[in-house]
């Protein structure tokens, strides 16, 4: 048979494009390929995979009878996955382009189920990952440490997958099936999300369903099955779009589809082990990045679980031993059941069970009466009431009193002690009224006495008070920071708000939890931006100039995932030894994973967010 030519170039409607034909090469024969660096490849022939030279040279070869091959190189090779389609394992290789060799590392962990796809992906982190895809429509996640594979989480994805292939630029793992092409979260930290890229007729474009699929320069080509074209998908505007339709000979269905650089792509047809080089223009580019990249830290620590899976950590409080730093705890709320109280190590040492509390702050050394106290104070959504409770020398937890509000659906919380030690409460709920209460003992009852109350536009939740500078912080979920003055203005009048760090380039909603790091140069503001897994630091002091953000990433060593979707915060710049010698943060965990599992929380060396944002 001749060798299948190309009908037209790719063309983008309503986008000029400059002309760039592929280059002119001879590609090996094989049943699948994977470019590699330096014009070398990875084919799976029917005697097994074979990395060949850019002269076209078989310089090595794993024998197997193998399925769905990928791979993805280093400088100075890489690692490639393959299906052995007798044994339904997934066998991860290495492959060394500066010796040729490939090697056989462990296969992956039995699927449990028949295997129908593999593809590998780059994270944002830069570790590589592998999705195994089973017949039954459940992809397991991996992460490669060194030659072991540890379980990352599980994804639903369409019953019976048949491709599989994951845009490293877009984190996007993209899967097809008899429906079509489904686009879903690659990142393994946040909420699972699956989109369709392009479907079978007559929803979408493609006439058979899903075929073979290929990434090119951030667009996905899918063969179109039932029809002799490729089609070249693109995303604009948050919608996928066909951005243009590859015809072919008639009566041409291709099997297979291989990427490489900016503007190559090749097919395989009529099961042949023939390529053809299809000739496209150059891609527009993809879309320019509207937020800088941000730089990782590791966890150095992460809590036991909550009891239940779900919605259910929220918010961290640290109290600090009075002798022994290394003694210290983390309270953390459970809104399901109550607040856990765990060591530096992440191990609970009690629960608390007081029903569904949503946020927690501390104080030490308070004057309530004629004591003075350790005091964390929670809001308790059933009674809708403010829960006191009395932390002793050794760190023993137990219930003081509960302050009833007038709230209507309580919601976030925050301390101020007084320079007078008295403690002073921060009460919001979700239609943005705040409380500001003075805990006091009268009659020998603690009780809240109220001070001022105020307003949001919209609703809040995190707030945290510098004692020291005299200013509240409070988080708008949809708006931004604001500060305040900690003191009720005289007569009552309105308070002194000031919207500090608007939502936009560095914060996205929501606005989440919030906390101080008083250092000995410097004091920082942290806070939870939400709507992109990361951390905002800003100076404390005007005009609140941003250092920058971060991401909490895995901790392979360790075996700690990263965190996404943070609620609550709380961060001490005080010496609690070793590697949390310049203080920690500790931050809820929206989504646990390596390996699944209910929500905890994760702490942070200040040391390492002081080194990534080059801070004092």
């Amino acid at each position: 048979m001749p060798v299948l030519r190309l009908l037209a170039c790719l063309t983008l409607s309503l986008t000029p494009l400059a002309a760039l034909t592929a280059p002119a090469r001879t590609l090996p024969a094989a049943n699948e390929l994977v470019a590699l660096p330096g014009g070398a490849w990875l084919a799976l022939a029917k005697s097994g995979v074979q990395l060949i030279d850019a002269d076209g040279k078989v310089r090595a070869e794993r024998p197997m009878r193998g399925e769905s091959l990928d791979a993805r190189a280093d400088g100075r090779g890489g690692i490639a996955l393959v299906i052995d389609a007798n044994t339904q394992r997934v066998l991860p290789l290495r492959v060394d382009l500066e010796r040729f060799t490939l090697t056989a590392l462990a296969p992956l962990p039995e699927a449990g189920q028949s295997v129908n796809a593999a593809c590998l992906y780059r994270a944002a982190q830069g570790h590589l990952q592998a999705f195994v895809l089973g017949k039954n429509g459940i992809a397991q996640q991996f992460v490669m440490r060194g030659d072991e594979a540890l379980p990352v989480r599980r994804l639903a994805v369409a019953p019976n997958p048949e491709h599989c292939r994951v845009d490293d630029q877009t984190h996007r793992l993209l899967v097809s099936d008899e429906g079509g092409v489904w686009a879903h979260r690659a990142e393994p930290e946040g909420a699972p999300t699956r989109e369709p890229v392009a479907l079978r007729r007559p929803h979408g474009p493609l006439v058979q369903g899903g075929g073979p699929i290929a990434v090119l320069a951030g667009r996905v080509a899918i063969a179109d099955g039932g029809r002799p074209a490729v089609v070249l998908m693109a995303q604009r505007s948050g919608t996928w779009q066909q951005a243009a339709r590859v015809p072919l000979q008639a009566g041409v269905e291709p099997e297979q589809l291989v990427s490489w650089g900016a503007s190559g792509l090749a097919m395989l047809a009529d099961g042949r082990k023939r390529w053809t080089v299809l000739a496209v223009q150059a891609l527009p580019a993809a879309s320019a990045r509207t937020e800088p990249e941000l730089p990782f830290v590791l966890p150095r620590v992460q809590t036991d679980p909550v009891a239940q899976f779900g919605d259910a950590a929220d918010d961290p409080a640290i109290w600090v031993h009075p002798t022994d730093r290394t003694r210290s705890l983390v309270l953390g709320t459970d809104k399901k059941r109550g607040v856990g109280v765990y060591d530096l190590g992440g191990r609970e040492r009690q629960f608390l069970e007081i029903g569904r509390v949503n946020n927690i702050d501390v104080r030490q050394d308070v004057q309530i009466g004629s004591e003075r106290l350790d005091i964390a104070a929670a809001t308790q959504r059933d009674d809708l009431s403010v829960v006191l409770l009395r932390i002793d020398a050794q760190g023993a937890v137990s219930e003081l009193a509960r302050l009833p509000t007038t709230m209507e659906d309580i919601y976030g919380i925050c301390l101020h002690r007084s320079p007078r030690a008295e403690l002073e409460v921060f009460v919001n709920d979700k239609s943005g009224r705040f409380l500001h209460l003075r805990v006091e003992r009268i009659d020998g009852r603690v009780v809240g006495t109220r001070l001022r109350e105020f307003s949001l536009a919209t609703q809040p939740e995190g707030c945290v008070a510098d004692d020291a500078g005299g200013r509240l912080f409070i988080g708008e979920e949809k708006r931004g920071v604001w500060s305040l003055s900690l003191q009720a203005a005289a007569g009552g009048g309105a308070p002194d708000l000031k919207l500090i760090l608007p939502v936009g380039r560095w914060l996205h909603a929501d606005v989440e939890g919030l906390g101080l790091h008083h250092g000995a140069a410097a004091s920082y503001l942290v806070v939870s931006s939400q709507g992109n897994d990361s951390f905002v630091v800003l100076d404390a002091a005007a005009p609140h100039r941003v250092r920058g953000a971060f991401r909490i990433g895995m901790n392979l060593d360790a075996r700690i995932d990263g965190a996404s979707e943070t609620d609550g915060l709380d961060v001490s710049s005080l010496d609690f030894g070793g590697a949390f010698g310049r203080g920690l943060l500790v931050v809820q965990d929206g989504f646990k994973v390596l390996p699944e599992g209910p929500q905890n929380f994760k702490v942070v060396a200040w040391d390492d967010v002081a080194r990534v944002l080059k801070l004092d």
